[in-house]
């Protein structure tokens, strides 16, 4: 079934946390080292981290950072 990008950027990033990579507690890369790693402008990098955010994996800090969730 065809993903919009932000889907598949997404489920990566939840791939990258359970499997350890990012583990709770940890910040998570940048909005613009995450545009340069997927090759996706920022508002399609905003609308992962809010999947994310919806599923209780990442909180936002403003001004701050996104960082996983301790579980």
């Amino acid at each position: 079934m065809p993903q919009y990008r932000y889907e598949q950027i997404a489920e990566d990033l939840e791939a990258r946390i359970e499997s350890g990579e990012f583990p709770p507690g940890s910040k998570l890369p940048s909005r613009s080292q995450l545009t340069a790693h997927y090759g996706v402008t920022e508002p399609v990098i905003d609308r992962s981290m809010l999947v994310l955010r919806l599923k209780g994996l990442t909180e936002t800090l403003f001004g701050v950072g996104v960082f996983v969730k301790e579980r």
